[in-house]
Protein backbone atom coordinates (compact mmCIF):
# COMPACT_ATOMS: atom_id res chain seq x y z
CA UNK A 1 0.00 0.00 0.00
CA UNK A 2 2.90 2.44 1.27
CA UNK A 3 6.24 2.28 -0.47
CA UNK A 4 8.76 5.05 0.67
CA UNK A 5 12.20 4.63 -0.92
CA UNK A 6 15.01 7.19 0.49
CA UNK A 7 12.80 9.87 1.25
CA UNK A 8 14.45 12.95 3.19
CA UNK A 9 13.03 16.41 3.73
CA UNK A 10 14.91 19.21 5.16
CA UNK A 11 14.63 22.64 6.48
CA UNK A 12 17.25 25.17 5.44
CA UNK A 13 18.35 28.22 7.84
CA UNK A 14 20.88 30.37 7.01
CA UNK A 15 22.45 27.94 4.83
CA UNK A 16 22.64 24.97 6.76
CA UNK A 17 20.31 22.15 6.21
CA UNK A 18 18.38 20.44 9.30
CA UNK A 19 16.74 17.02 8.17
CA UNK A 20 13.45 15.97 9.36
CA UNK A 21 13.64 13.04 7.75
CA UNK A 22 16.73 11.15 6.42
CA UNK A 23 16.70 8.80 4.26
CA UNK A 24 13.28 6.67 5.45
CA UNK A 25 12.77 3.35 3.54
CA UNK A 26 9.47 1.81 5.08
CA UNK A 27 7.12 -0.13 3.05
CA UNK A 28 3.86 -0.64 4.97
CA UNK A 29 1.10 -3.79 3.30
CA UNK A 30 -2.50 -3.00 3.35
CA UNK A 31 -4.33 -4.19 6.47
CA UNK A 32 -1.15 -3.63 8.43
CA UNK A 33 -1.58 -2.07 11.94
CA UNK A 34 1.55 -0.19 12.49
CA UNK A 35 3.02 1.86 15.51
CA UNK A 36 5.22 4.78 15.04
CA UNK A 37 7.12 5.65 18.49
CA UNK A 38 10.28 7.99 18.96
CA UNK A 39 11.24 10.98 21.29
CA UNK A 40 10.19 15.11 20.62
CA UNK A 41 11.25 16.02 17.45
CA UNK A 42 12.18 12.74 16.02
CA UNK A 43 10.31 13.38 12.94
CA UNK A 44 7.04 10.90 13.84
CA UNK A 45 4.07 14.05 12.77
CA UNK A 46 6.33 14.25 9.65
CA UNK A 47 6.43 11.29 8.16
CA UNK A 48 2.57 10.64 8.87
CA UNK A 49 2.15 14.14 7.32
CA UNK A 50 4.17 12.91 4.07
CA UNK A 51 2.40 9.50 3.96
CA UNK A 52 -0.78 11.46 4.20
CA UNK A 53 0.22 13.63 1.42
CA UNK A 54 -0.20 16.67 3.75
CA UNK A 55 3.85 17.71 3.80
CA UNK A 56 5.69 17.32 0.68
CA UNK A 57 9.26 16.07 1.08
CA UNK A 58 12.68 16.83 -1.05
CA UNK A 59 14.06 13.68 -1.88
CA UNK A 60 13.08 9.85 -2.80
CA UNK A 61 10.34 8.47 -3.49
CA UNK A 62 6.51 7.34 -2.36
CA UNK A 63 3.99 5.07 -3.91
CA UNK A 64 0.49 4.22 -2.46
CA UNK A 65 -1.56 2.01 -4.28
CA UNK A 66 0.30 2.09 -6.92
CA UNK A 67 0.63 6.05 -7.68
CA UNK A 68 3.74 7.73 -7.79
CA UNK A 69 3.00 10.02 -5.34
CA UNK A 70 5.96 12.68 -5.82
CA UNK A 71 4.78 12.65 -9.66
CA UNK A 72 1.36 13.83 -9.20
CA UNK A 73 -0.38 17.26 -9.33
CA UNK A 74 -1.74 18.81 -6.05
CA UNK A 75 -5.30 18.26 -7.46
CA UNK A 76 -4.25 14.52 -7.93
CA UNK A 77 -2.75 14.24 -5.07
CA UNK A 78 -5.57 15.92 -3.03
CA UNK A 79 -8.23 13.72 -4.62
CA UNK A 80 -6.05 10.06 -3.69
CA UNK A 81 -6.04 11.24 0.33
CA UNK A 82 -9.60 12.87 0.33
CA UNK A 83 -10.55 9.48 -1.38
CA UNK A 84 -8.48 6.75 0.58
CA UNK A 85 -7.42 8.17 4.13
CA UNK A 86 -9.03 9.27 6.89
CA UNK A 87 -7.08 11.56 9.69
CA UNK A 88 -7.08 11.31 13.42
CA UNK A 89 -5.67 13.86 15.80
CA UNK A 90 -4.96 14.55 19.15
CA UNK A 91 -6.42 17.89 19.16
CA UNK A 92 -9.35 16.46 17.75
CA UNK A 93 -10.29 19.46 14.80
CA UNK A 94 -13.85 19.43 15.20
CA UNK A 95 -15.78 22.88 13.80
CA UNK A 96 -16.96 24.26 17.15
CA UNK A 97 -19.54 25.83 15.03
CA UNK A 98 -21.34 22.59 13.80
CA UNK A 99 -23.18 20.15 15.38
CA UNK A 100 -22.19 16.55 15.79
CA UNK A 101 -23.87 15.47 12.89
CA UNK A 102 -22.40 18.48 10.58
CA UNK A 103 -18.80 17.74 11.99
CA UNK A 104 -19.58 13.98 10.53
CA UNK A 105 -20.80 14.85 7.30
CA UNK A 106 -18.27 17.25 6.41
CA UNK A 107 -16.32 15.01 4.19
CA UNK A 108 -19.47 13.42 2.79
CA UNK A 109 -20.04 16.55 1.39
CA UNK A 110 -16.81 17.40 -0.57
CA UNK A 111 -17.62 14.33 -2.16
CA UNK A 112 -20.19 13.34 -5.00
CA UNK A 113 -22.65 11.72 -2.26
CA UNK A 114 -26.40 12.96 -2.71
CA UNK A 115 -28.34 13.99 0.35
CA UNK A 116 -30.01 11.40 0.71
CA UNK A 117 -26.81 8.80 0.62
CA UNK A 118 -25.20 11.18 3.35
CA UNK A 119 -27.77 11.17 5.70
CA UNK A 120 -28.29 6.93 5.53
CA UNK A 121 -24.38 7.08 5.88
CA UNK A 122 -24.00 9.42 8.68
CA UNK A 123 -26.66 7.30 10.37
CA UNK A 124 -25.35 4.17 10.31
CA UNK A 125 -21.97 5.93 11.50
CA UNK A 126 -23.88 7.42 14.45
CA UNK A 127 -25.18 4.21 15.33
CA UNK A 128 -22.09 2.36 14.95
CA UNK A 129 -20.56 4.77 17.48
CA UNK A 130 -23.70 4.57 19.48
CA UNK A 131 -23.37 8.64 19.78
CA UNK A 132 -26.97 9.04 18.04
CA UNK A 133 -27.96 11.12 20.80
CA UNK A 134 -25.47 13.32 20.62
CA UNK A 135 -25.78 13.96 16.83
CA UNK A 136 -27.47 17.47 17.94
CA UNK A 137 -24.75 18.84 20.32
CA UNK A 138 -21.92 20.69 19.75
CA UNK A 139 -18.30 19.45 19.79
CA UNK A 140 -17.91 21.80 23.82
CA UNK A 141 -20.93 20.20 25.03
CA UNK A 142 -18.90 16.99 24.86
CA UNK A 143 -15.81 15.18 26.64
CA UNK A 144 -12.61 14.44 25.28
CA UNK A 145 -13.38 11.02 25.34
CA UNK A 146 -17.04 11.90 22.85
CA UNK A 147 -14.77 14.30 20.63
CA UNK A 148 -12.42 11.73 19.98
CA UNK A 149 -15.03 9.13 19.16
CA UNK A 150 -17.14 11.73 16.96
CA UNK A 151 -13.48 12.62 15.19
CA UNK A 152 -13.06 8.90 14.05
CA UNK A 153 -16.28 8.67 13.13
CA UNK A 154 -15.63 11.66 10.89
CA UNK A 155 -12.09 10.09 9.49
CA UNK A 156 -14.04 6.54 8.67
CA UNK A 157 -17.51 8.19 7.24
CA UNK A 158 -16.00 7.65 4.03
CA UNK A 159 -15.22 4.75 4.29
CA UNK A 160 -11.06 4.90 3.71
CA UNK A 161 -8.22 2.16 3.64
CA UNK A 162 -6.06 3.79 5.66
CA UNK A 163 -6.77 5.61 8.80
CA UNK A 164 -3.67 8.01 9.77
CA UNK A 165 -3.60 8.62 13.77
CA UNK A 166 -1.56 11.09 15.43
CA UNK A 167 -1.09 10.61 18.97
CA UNK A 168 -4.84 9.67 19.32
CA UNK A 169 -5.55 9.17 22.93
CA UNK A 170 -3.14 12.06 23.92
CA UNK A 171 -5.93 13.94 25.43
CA UNK A 172 -7.94 11.12 26.94
CA UNK A 173 -8.19 9.46 30.35
CA UNK A 174 -6.55 5.58 30.03
CA UNK A 175 -9.94 4.28 30.55
CA UNK A 176 -11.26 6.36 27.16
CA UNK A 177 -7.63 5.76 25.36
CA UNK A 178 -8.49 1.95 25.98
CA UNK A 179 -11.61 2.25 24.43
CA UNK A 180 -10.53 4.12 21.01
CA UNK A 181 -7.42 1.68 20.99
CA UNK A 182 -9.84 -1.35 21.15
CA UNK A 183 -12.11 0.91 18.27
CA UNK A 184 -8.98 1.15 16.21
CA UNK A 185 -7.94 -2.97 16.47
CA UNK A 186 -11.51 -4.20 15.60
CA UNK A 187 -11.73 -1.17 12.66
CA UNK A 188 -8.33 -3.28 11.68
CA UNK A 189 -9.36 -6.89 12.09
CA UNK A 190 -13.23 -6.68 11.47
CA UNK A 191 -12.68 -4.26 8.67
CA UNK A 192 -9.52 -4.60 7.07
CA UNK A 193 -8.68 -0.83 7.38
CA UNK A 194 -4.85 -0.23 7.54
CA UNK A 195 -4.10 1.93 10.65
CA UNK A 196 -0.76 3.82 10.96
CA UNK A 197 -0.60 5.52 14.63
CA UNK A 198 2.16 7.88 16.11
CA UNK A 199 2.52 7.13 19.86
CA UNK A 200 4.53 7.82 22.43
CA UNK A 201 2.52 5.12 24.89
CA UNK A 202 4.64 1.63 24.72
CA UNK A 203 0.78 -0.04 25.80
CA UNK A 204 -0.83 2.01 22.73
CA UNK A 205 2.24 1.08 20.50
CA UNK A 206 1.76 -2.70 21.19
CA UNK A 207 -1.86 -3.22 19.04
CA UNK A 208 0.62 -2.62 16.11
CA UNK A 209 1.90 -5.78 14.33
CA UNK A 210 4.99 -3.79 14.06
CA UNK A 211 6.57 -0.23 15.93
CA UNK A 212 8.93 1.41 13.72
CA UNK A 213 11.39 3.37 16.04
CA UNK A 214 12.50 7.04 14.61
CA UNK A 215 15.71 9.09 15.95
CA UNK A 216 16.79 11.88 14.27
CA UNK A 217 14.37 11.69 11.45
CA UNK A 218 15.64 8.17 10.87
CA UNK A 219 14.28 4.56 10.96
CA UNK A 220 16.42 3.48 14.22
CA UNK A 221 14.87 -0.19 14.21
CA UNK A 222 11.75 -2.22 13.37
CA UNK A 223 10.22 -4.16 15.66
CA UNK A 224 7.72 -7.23 14.90
CA UNK A 225 5.62 -8.58 16.90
Amino acid sequence: MIDLKHVSKWITIGGVRTFLLKDVNLYIKEGEFVSIMGPSGSGKSTLLNVMGMLDDFDEGEYNFLHEAVHKLKEKHRAALYKRYIGFVFQAYHLIDELTVYENIETPLIYSDNKTSERKAIVADILDRFQIVGKKDLFPTQLSGGQQQLVGIARALVGKPKLILADEPTGNLNSKQGEEIMDLFKKLNQEDGVTIIQVTHSEKNAEYGSRIIHLLDGRIEKIENK
